[in-house]
């Protein structure tokens, strides 16, 4: 923060179990009922859990049939992708009554900077509980919000007290409420960096704070930089309006490295990440990447851009599997990550990329 500057006041909004709450909303049988979003099959992955599916151990994300073996008894629905998108943009005019710094995450969650704001609120805080009621007299559905000084804060301060929650960090609390979290919570900190961390007896964010920035930068790199900031309640990252997707990826790093010919059922399971996640963008991608990185660390990619964008995600899929012929490296060559992606995006209202939308 700039010395002299007023604190920044950062309000993160998430809906809470956006698609399957809209499912709940529009059909009245399915409220109080475990509800997930997933289209059936074997390598299909849950879109959206409702709370009740949850208390189960449904989450997004996880395969479709391990949801079905932990909730035999929950009613699974196709997604409908055009009727999500057209709620989330009811949702932002909501956002656009009080400020225009809004920067969407995807279809249910967005950052707004309110340190001023259109109606004349005193308080970040007031403008976020006033945000969250309208969202549900108007829409019938409940969203969660953090406010703080920024928008790493603020999105942590999010999920605290999900669903239909509100929590505030305000600036003199960033300590107390920080040092104690495990290290985890950090953007960025996943199962790798977890484990370089504790080989340096970091657990929690108090333990990450008492390194130094060399050795920190030594290990990690430009991100070690950004570990010092985050350790520090530091983000000085601005909420940027519509700021347009460039690519979208799934990538998996292999406990032992495997050949190529082996990876075909991880690249499914990747295209099916990389696929639901492209249904949250309003925009539409038109290229597929398959990305590996070989045992001795050298990183290569492949990619392909079709007549018309991929339309189903059998489709990225059959193209991400046809991506392994263009590798060109010895059969016995072996990988230790393979990722799937999705990148140059355009709107939809381009007549060459409309084709898919609907499809």
């Amino acid at each position: 923060m700039v010395c002299g500057m007023a604190p920044r006041k950062i309000i993160h909004i998430d809906m809470d179990a956006f698609y399957a709450s809209v499912e709940q909303r529009d059909d009245p049988q399915l409220r109080g009922q475990p509800v997930v979003v997933a289209w059936r099959g074997n390598r299909s992955v849950v879109c959206a859990a409702s709370y009740e599916a949850r208390k189960f151990g449904v989450r997004s994300a996880m395969p479709a049939v391990r949801a079905e073996r932990l909730c035999p008894t929950a009613v699974f629905l196709p997604p409908d992708f055009p009727r999500y998108r057209a709620v989330s943009s009811q949702v932002r005019e909501i956002f656009k009554r009080h400020t225009d710094l809004i920067e969407p995450l995807s279809l249910d969650e967005a950052y707004l900077d309110v340190s001023e704001n259109k109606t004349g609120l005193p308080t970040a805080t007031q403008v976020a509980r006033t945000i969250r009621e309208q969202i549900r007299s108007e829409l019938s559905l409940t969203a969660s919000a953090g406010v703080a000084p920024n928008k790493f804060l603020a999105k942590i301060a999010s999920d605290w007290k999900k669903p239909d929650g509100l929590f505030v960090i305000q600036p003199e609390e960033i300590d107390s409420f920080l040092l104690p979290l495990p290290v985890d919570r950090l953007p960025g900190v996943g199962k790798v960096t977890e484990e370089k961390l504790k080989h340096l007896e970091v657990q929690t964010i108090a333990d990450l704070r008492r390194i130094d920035l060399p050795t920190l930068e030594g290990r990690f790199g430009r991100y070690g930089v950004r570990l010092y900031e985050l350790a520090r309640g530091i983000d000085n990252s601005q909420v940027v309006p519509d700021r347009p997707t460039q690519s979208i990826s799934a990538e998996d790093t292999f406990e032992q490295d495997v050949l190529l010919a082996e990876m075909e059922p991880m690249i499914r399971k990747l295209a099916e990440h990389a696929w639901t996640t492209s249904r949250k963008e309003s925009r539409i991608a038109r290229t597929v990447v398959l990305k590996l990185k070989t045992s001795e660390f050298k990183i290569l990619t492949r990619s392909h851009t079709p007549g018309s964008p991929p339309s189903s995600c059998e489709e990225l899929t059959n193209i991400a599997l046809s991506l392994r012929g263009r590798v060109g490296l010895s059969p016995q060559q072996r990988f230790r990550l393979v990722g799937v992606g999705l990148s140059n995006f355009h709107d939809p209202a381009d007549a060459s990329a409309q084709p898919g939308l609907f499809s």
